[in-house]
């Protein structure tokens, strides 16, 4: 939507990974989320905010415009994953149309990600669901629902 021009685009994307890299070696952990919807659940959910008034204000003519531009932006978004994903810095696809179903998963990421006093005491599972919780990899063909 010409926002960078493309030398700053394929700076930026040779950046990123390095930059992870600085931030991995000072011990810090990087989890970063994809939230995948499909393109008729981004329009529903444009749909409802364009009709509910105190929803209006998360909706801007980007978004609309991201609608109409649904096929570059997929193939400009697998040429992030496969430029950025990286063993220190992975991708975690988080594959739902539910908005509760994604948040649940991505805490339940988190939590069994990391050791903790507690961990062990849940009277849930903290395991994410493998359906919806997915690693990144360059070899994926489809990551939209």
């Amino acid at each position: 939507m010409g926002f960078c021009t493309k030398k700053e685009y394929n700076q930026y994307m040779v950046q990123v990974p390095e930059f992870e890299h600085l931030l991995h070696e000072d011990n810090l952990i990087i989890i970063k989320f994809w939230f995948s919807i499909s393109k008729e659940e981004q329009k529903k959910r444009f749909d409802s905010r364009l009709n509910n008034p105190l929803k209006q204000w998360k909706f801007s003519p980007v978004d609309l415009k991201g609608q109409d531009l649904w096929d570059q932006y997929t193939y400009y978004k697998e040429q992030m994953f496969s430029k950025t994903h990286t063993a220190f810095s992975p991708w975690i696809i988080v594959k739902t149309n539910s908005k509760k179903q994604a948040r649940l998963e991505s805490m339940r990421y988190v939590l069994s990600y990391f050791d903790y006093k507690e961990k062990g005491a849940a009277k849930i599972p903290l395991l994410p669901d493998p359906n919806v919780i997915i690693r990144y990899h360059r070899s994926a063909t489809q990551i939209d629902i």
